[in-house]
Parts: structure tokens; sequence; C-alpha cells
């Protein structure tokens, strides 16, 4: 019989254990996500073709925030401690019921939003008070088992519990449209300054670099496979309908193809050595992934509105439909070139990145605003990541033992 697994003391995890990977459980943990991105990329698409831009990008930056930062918490925290035992697993099992009910609570947002009412987080607030049922002890366990990193660990605990505390008032008060806003953005200052003076204040915590990396690789595989899927299930009921077409297999490619070349340009500069060197950059680099990762969902999103666009499900304008996959798509590429050179130190390669990336995509804006048919300009969009790629992996310049 297998060998049960044992409570083990969550002294903290040694940081230097090499290229360390992520663990089976943190991968089922991912899987809960893709549900909490589907569902919100379907109601940016859906509420963007019938022309609420606002409802659209309010309501997806909120919840797409709630899903990353979720994530973004539990990734840090098993990095340091991970025990992998019975304790540690029930806590995770707790944090994916949290996840699943934030989940459902997405549509509410987007509809109170349009009403231009309070903004209806109740579920979500309920589903990130589940995940803190379970984070919060983990917390607390790390600090009464971890004597050097006690304080950072209390401190993390006491910030959960007063953001939670700040967002049950949002969710409960009777405040309107602007004021809810406004409490919303107060509540994220709050997350934010928690790991700030955790990390940087106190004694950080046991995090590995190589682990961590190669956790915010899994995510924005997940993010860019949400996109993929909406597509394919966009194209496949108008195939059910009209049978295959010149756009439709345009469209199917380039949405393949151009979420494939998202993961390579993410891929091609890997950031575990550099993080290991500049292990004080930490924080930025970390959080600031925060709206790439968003970026990178919306990207299929706007995919999935062209579809629509196809079918004749919205009327949106041909530049608004590009833009939605345009803006997506720019902050995106740009957002992971400067992440990547933030930590390995500016080269002047970074610039030459940057500039072929936007090209394609100013471009594309510029071919559909004087009538050139959409799908074209979205296939001159959609080189935005690959032209990196190619400069990436045929230049000279570029150093792969650097990163």
């Amino acid at each position: 019989m297998p060998k049960r697994t044992q409570l083990q003391r969550m002294v903290g995890r040694d940081p230097d254990e090499g290229e360390r990977a992520g663990s089976g459980l943190e991968v089922f943990y991912d899987l809960i996500f893709v549900v909490l991105f589907s569902v919100a990329g379907v109601q940016l698409a859906d509420y963007l073709a019938e022309g609420e831009v606002f409802v659209a990008v309010i309501g997806y930056l909120l919840v797409a925030f709630a899903a990353i930062w979720a994530w973004i918490n539990f990734a840090w925290f098993a990095s340091a401690f991970d025990t992998d035992d019975p304790w540690f697993r029930l806590a995770v099992l707790v944090q994916m019921i949290g996840v699943s009910v934030m989940a459902v609570g997405v549509p509410p947002v987007f509809s109170s939003i349009d009403a231009d009412a309070h903004v209806d987080v109740k579920v979500i607030v309920f589903g990130y008070m589940v995940m803190r049922l379970g984070l919060v002890p983990q917390w607390l366990r790390a600090a009464r088992e971890s004597a050097r990193c006690r304080q950072t660990c209390l401190t993390y605990a006491v910030a959960c519990v007063v953001a939670q505390i700040g967002w049950t008032i949002v969710a409960l008060a009777p405040m309107g449209l602007r004021m809810t806003l406004v409490a919303i953005v107060i509540c994220i200052v709050i997350e934010f300054l928690g790991p700030y003076i955790a990390e940087t204040r106190l004694t950080a915590t046991p995090w590995n670099p190589f682990h961590i990396t190669e956790r915010y690789s899994t995510l924005i595989v997940i993010t860019l496979g949400e996109g993929v899927v909406g597509t394919v299930a966009v194209l496949q009921a108008q195939i059910g309908r009209t049978g295959w077409t010149l756009q439709t297999v345009v469209l199917g490619a380039t949405a393949l193809g151009v979420t494939f070349a998202m993961w390579w340009l993410y891929t091609a500069m890997p950031n575990g050595q550099a993080l290991a060197d500049r292990r004080d950059r930490c924080f930025p680099w970390g959080y600031g992934m925060v709206p790439i990762f968003m970026a990178c969902a919306a990207v299929g999103a706007g995919m999935d509105l062209i579809a629509k666009w196809i079918e004749g499900e919205t009327h949106d304008s041909s530049l608004m439909v590009m833009a939605a996959v345009a803006i997506p798509l720019a902050v995106f590429t740009i957002g992971v070139i400067v992440a990547h050179y933030y930590l390995v130190g500016p080269s002047g390669m970074e610039l030459i990145l940057i500039v072929t990336a936007l090209i394609p995509i100013v471009v594309g804006l510029v071919l559909v605003a004087v009538g050139v048919p959409l799908l074209v300009t979205v296939v001159v969009g959609a080189l935005a990541p690959v032209l990196p790629v190619l400069i990436i992996e045929f230049s000279e310049r570029f150093e792969p033992a650097t990163l």
C-alpha cells in the first residue's frame, strides 16, 4: 500500500530547491479557474456585442482582478509553505470551493453595473470569504510553526481579514454605482498593502523563483486556453448553422495562431533565473503581471466578439470589434516584454520588441478605420506577438543565457 501522507511542520520550503515545478494539487487547483475565466470572458464578449462598453470593461476588470488575486495569493503561499499533507490539501479544497462560488457570482456583477445600481458582488465576496476560510488558517499555521516568518505570516493573515471586512461592507452597504466603485478601489489598495508590508518591511517568505515563474506560466496557459475554447464554441455553432466558410476557417486559424504566438512570446523570455538574481524586484514583477493576465484572457473574449460579428449577433462597428482584440493584445505583448526586462535590465532590445509588437496593431486599426475587411485587419493585428518571437529566435543580440 502507498505510504500515507503525514502531517508536517509548516516551517517554510527551501527557496533554493532548484527548478521546482508545480504540484499535482496546484494544477488541479488551477483547473477550477478555467470555469471562472470562461464565465468572465463570455460576459465580456456578450456585453461588448450589445454595445455596453462601460459595463463590459468595468465588470470584466472587477471579476478578472478577483480571480487573479485569489490565484496569486495561493501561488505565493504554496511556493513558500506547501507541505502537501492532509491539512494542507483540505485547506486547498476549501479554497477551490470558494473559487467555484465566485464563478457563480460573475453574471450579477455585470447585470448590476448595467442597471446603474449598487455593484452586486455579494456572491463573489462570499466566495472570497470561503477561500479565506481555507487560506487564513494556513497563514496562522505557518505563523505558529515558522519562527523565522512569524510576523510576516501574521501580517498576511491580518491583511486578509481586514480586506475581507472591507469587501463585506462593499457587498452589503447601500451605495450607488460611483461610491461602490470607489469603495472597491479602496479594498484593492488594502489587498496590495498586506503583501507589500509583509514582503518588503518584514522577513520575506521563502518562495522559490523557479516555482513562481512556472506557476505564472501555467496561469498564462489557462487564460489562453479559455479564449480558444470560447472561440471554438462560437465557431462550432456557426458551422452547425451555415457550414464551413472562408471566414470561419480564417478566424479559427487566426485565433489558434495568435494564442500559440502569445504563449511562445511568454516562454521565449523565461524569468526564473532573473527573479532568483533580483529577488528584491519580486513585488512589482509579481503583481505587475495582474494586468497581463487580464489582457491574456480578454484576447479570447475579443475573438469571441469577432465570431459574433461574423454571425451578425452584434451591431458594433468593425473598428470597435477590432479594438476589442487589439487593446488587450497590445497590453499583453508589451506587458510581457516590459516585465521581463524589468527583471533582467534594459539592453535596447526591449525597445525593438515593443515597437515591433505595436506596428501590426496600429496598422490593423488604421486599416479597419479606412474600410479594409475586418478579418484582414485581424490577421494583421495578430502578428503583434509573432514578430517579437521571430526577432527573439533569430536575433544574435538576444542572449538566452542572460534570461
